[in-house]
């Protein structure tokens, strides 16, 4: 069973991240081994389907560790992510009494994560919690890093913290459950990490999902692996960027992790958070911003179409050209990621070497150039 460990030198936290199969039925041992003696009660958060599906094995687990579990059901989809959501469960923390070294537990995708993460980094002003993604996107990035929070119907994660969890217990089983848009979204997602960390990474991917593609198991040493070197990492990102410093332009940088996402927000923001799973707006994104680095002669052109190339195994994204550009480039210039009034964009020099660009060097014209390019809109 992989093991990576998570260690932010901000704020001198460290945590484990545990890949496996079978892991759900590990889960009160590990939240002992990460929470100590001291933790009681625990509060499962998670959405009906998910819960039935893993609740039971989850809470029998956590139940044979010690834990007092008292699930909360939020609603699923990306409209949830609210400031309301958060104010429910933090209300429900408070009628079970959870005190400070009692835990929060999330099972379900990114936007469980976000929201447990969220209540839990606020209520009596912060309390362990545990992340147990069981979505691709959830595995390999929402739930590394310590990023909760919800969003404003200005845009997407406005409102937030960072917050790191005690540990991540990732079940890799429980992606055979998925429905195919939840792969599409997490495979956008590993292709983005892949494009902006190494050609190794990349490679590594696009190699996976090709034999994927061809007839390959999806649940297996190779999925672990990939996994896990998704995760090393963003947990090397993590370690010396926490905060994602502003301040900061270099490769190593935390805002590098949000190439394709200014599009991918936009996107999400002009369709209500009701037509793209997040990940598959990301694939967008990622689309987008290839040809914006090509149009600003950073990006060759054999480089874009590796990139295309990686995109188009992810699956099918849902179509976006019957979207007005204009909607989707104003909605961008409220992306969350600015500084001194300007967008800073991620952009690509080559696979596995990202570029901050300031939004100054972004004309309108280009932009909507590249936007009617990547997404058929005429």
């Amino acid at each position: 069973m992989p093991r990576l460990q998570v260690h932010t030198k901000a704020r001198q936290h460290e945590y484990d991240i545990s890949i496996g199969r079978g892991l759900l039925t590990a889960a009160g041992p590990e939240a002992r081994r990460s929470l100590g003696k001291q933790a009681q009660r625990a509060v499962l958060v998670s959405n009906r389907k998910v819960l039935q599906l893993y609740g039971p094995a989850v809470i029998r687990s956590l139940e044979a560790g010690g834990f007092a579990v008292s699930p909360w059901l939020i609603g699923d989809g990306e409209r949830f992510k609210s400031l309301r959501t958060v104010e429910q469960t933090i209300r429900f923390l408070s009628e079970n009494r959870l005190e400070r070294n009692d835990a929060v537990v999330a099972l379900g995708g990114g936007v469980v994560g976000d929201v447990a993460g969220f209540a839990a980094a606020t209520y009596l002003r912060g309390i362990p919690f545990i992340q147990i993604p069981t979505t691709l996107l959830a595995q390999i990035d929402s739930s590394v890093g310590g990023k909760t929070g919800v969003n404003l119907p200005a845009g997407k994660n406005l409102v937030g913290a960072f917050y790191q969890p005690a540990s991540v217990i990732i079940d890799i089983e429980t992606l055979s459950t998925l429905p195919p848009r939840e792969l599409v979204a997490g495979w956008c997602e590993s292709v983005k990490q892949g494009a902006v960390s190494s050609r190794k990474l990349f490679k590594q991917t696009a190699g996976f999902l090709t034999g994927l593609n061809a007839g390959g198991a999806l649940v297996s040493a190779q999925l672990e692996d990939l996994i896990a070197a998704q995760c090393a990492f963003k947990a090397s990102i993590v370690a010396g960027d926490e905060r994602e410093d502003s301040s900061r332009n270099d490769r190593r940088s935390r805002r590098i992790l949000n190439f394709g996402h200014t599009i991918a927000h936009a996107l999400e923001a002009v369709t209500g958070y009701r037509r793209f799973r997040h990940g598959e707006a990301v694939g967008h994104g990622i689309l987008v911003a290839g040809e914006l680095s090509n149009r600003l002669g950073l990006l060759p052109p054999s480089e874009l179409e590796l990139l295309r190339e990686g995109v188009r195994l992810c699956g099918s994204l849902p179509a976006a050209n019957d979207i007005d550009s204009k909607s989707i480039t104003e909605a961008a210039t409220r992306d969350k990621k600015r500084s001194r009034g300007q967008v800073q964009w991620i952009l690509l020099e080559r696979i596995g070497h990202p570029r901050i660009v300031d939004g100054k060097e972004i004309s309108p014209a280009l932009l909507r150039q590249a936007l009617n390019k990547s997404l058929g809109i005429r």
